[in-house]
């Protein structure tokens, strides 16, 4: 069950089609500019970041659908509202969409703003390839690069600290990370 797009829920449109890394390119990996087509496949991702966190959670399957619909909307709304400047990209193959990658370069710091992969693609290399094309963007651009992760993500929490992000800054929820080419980020003020 999803709902038109509305003027709201519109991705805003710079470009058609984004480089993506070469180590993608090579295993036909591409990146492209997000569509309100998207949007289905779009939610359907985003529940499946969010099923086991749901798993255990005793709702009959249609609330937790319903559920997850808001959820997203409320997410791609917030998104849209502090991120409208954003790459909004696609990651996908000849076969179809398998991730997106929002990266927002219109500030100082760039802003990883999400990256999610559907279940079959993760662990295979791809969401490094993908951070790691956002902080090459960043340091060609002169920028560090910031993001947000969930507390109960510890597996994204390595992620981003093999690949050079400290902590900045704990909220409720998520940890506020930095990464800096120069390898310079801000103190941790962690608690």
């Amino acid at each position: 069950m999803s709902a038109a797009p509305g003027p709201s829920q519109e991705f805003p449109q710079r470009v058609a089609t984004f480089a993506a890394p070469a180590s993608l390119e090579a295993r036909g990996i591409g990146l492209r500019a997000a569509r309100a087509a998207d949007l289905d496949w779009l939610r359907t991702l985003y529940a499946s970041t969010r099923s086991t966190e749901l798993a255990g959670v005793p709702w009959p399957e249609m609330a937790k659908r319903a559920f997850l619909d808001q959820q997203f909307a409320l997410q791609h709304a917030h998104y849209l509202r502090h991120f409208g400047d954003a790459d909004f990209l696609i990651a996908e193959t000849a076969h179809g969409a398998l991730g997106r990658l929002y990266l927002d370069r219109s500030r100082a710091p760039h802003v990883l703003v999400d990256i999610s992969l559907l279940p079959a693609w993760r662990g295979q290399g791809i969401g490094t390839a993908l951070v790691v094309h956002a902080q090459a963007l960043a340091s060609a651009a002169g920028q560090a690069l910031t993001l947000h992760v969930m507390h109960a993500n510890a597996a994204a929490q390595r992620l981003y600290a093999r690949l050079g992000f400290i902590p900045a800054e704990a909220g409720q929820t998520h940890l506020a990370m930095r990464w800096s080419a120069d390898g310079a980020g801000s103190p941790a003020t962690v608690s």
